[in-house]
């Protein structure tokens, strides 16, 4: 029963039977067995079929509730009976803004790995408005993000400051000016991230406090990543507010050159995001080890 309810639980949240066999390591047949079990087990449909997609039904939604809840228990029973032979083991399902999981977090995870062999951690990358939502959907326990959209189901600790500079290819005509104003912002063509993106929602924020609007920006595209957006820039006369975690290596090779612009300072801080009251030892002793990293007292 509890491996069916794994397959159950994989194929709800991808809603996708080749994905969740591919993720279980089953064929994709015995993902559907188990499927139809369960639903002559409990004498109703979990899924509606129509074609190629499947949805689940009010019956599916309450078992996939109930799922999540029984799977966290095991998480921490793993993790609490380990510590009894001074060997802590279980999983860490951790999840990052695209900023974040390029640039900051992996120093954390292979320190953490190195104490801590025999703990699994999976990282789920997103924006950060999707890793809010696994959150609240308890898809992973503990999120570390770009944005703070002040959902009132979720702690935010800030740990790590971070500035949004101004960016460009170092052969790009614009740096013939001596200094950038709010005014020439307007005549110039940028790059953004998309919708969702904590990035733009403090680009936005920042904009904001001198009273430049991101509608007053020719916007020339909108790109998923950090990386394709400094990819684009070496490959044309664009701009992009960027972080200055994310651009060091360019910056170093001269590639990518820093604009001051007047009157302008965008700052922000990375946030660790929590379940509002929710605690488990696992995700305390990441985070320790975070802070230790970091030298920070949270």
């Amino acid at each position: 029963m509890d491996f069916r309810l794994k397959v159950f639980h994989t194929v709800a949240l991808r809603l996708n039977f080749t994905k969740a066999a591919s993720e279980l390591y089953i064929t994709q047949p015995a993902v559907s067995k188990h499927i139809q079990e369960l639903e002559e087990t409990y004498k109703i449909k979990l899924f509606e079929r129509n074609g190629s997609k499947i949805a689940l039904t009010p019956a599916g939604e309450i078992l996939l509730k109930h799922t999540k809840n029984i799977f966290e228990i095991y998480r921490k029973i793993d993790f609490d009976m380990s510590t009894f032979v001074n060997k802590r083991q279980g999983l860490l399902r951790l999840g990052s803004s695209t900023t974040i999981s390029q640039y900051i977090i992996s120093p954390v995870l292979a320190r953490f790995h190195q104490k801590q062999q025999e703990i699994k951690v999976n990282l789920l990358n997103g924006n950060t408005e999707q890793i809010e939502n696994a959150l609240i959907n308890k898809e992973i326990e503990i999120g570390i993000v770009e944005g703070q959209s002040r959902n009132q189901s979720i702690r935010y600790i800030p740990f790590l400051k971070d500035e949004l500079v101004l960016v460009c290819n170092s052969k790009n005509p614009f740096l013939l000016q001596n200094e950038i104003s709010l005014s020439d912002l307007k005549a110039m063509k940028f790059i953004t991230r998309e919708r969702g993106s904590g990035t733009l929602e403090v680009i936005e924020y920042g904009l904001k406090q001198v009273n430049v609007k991101i509608t007053d920006l020719q916007i020339e595209m909108q790109l998923g990543s950090t990386e394709s957006i400094k990819s684009y820039l070496l490959n044309s006369d664009c701009f992009a507010f960027m972080s200055i975690h994310a651009v060091g290596k360019e910056l170093k090779n001269n590639e990518l050159i820093v604009l001051d612009v007047e009157d302008l300072t965008i700052e922000r801080y990375f946030y660790i995001i929590t379940l509002m009251g929710k605690s488990d030892p696992l995700s305390e002793l990441f985070i320790q080890n975070m802070a230790a990293y970091y030298n920070l007292k949270l």
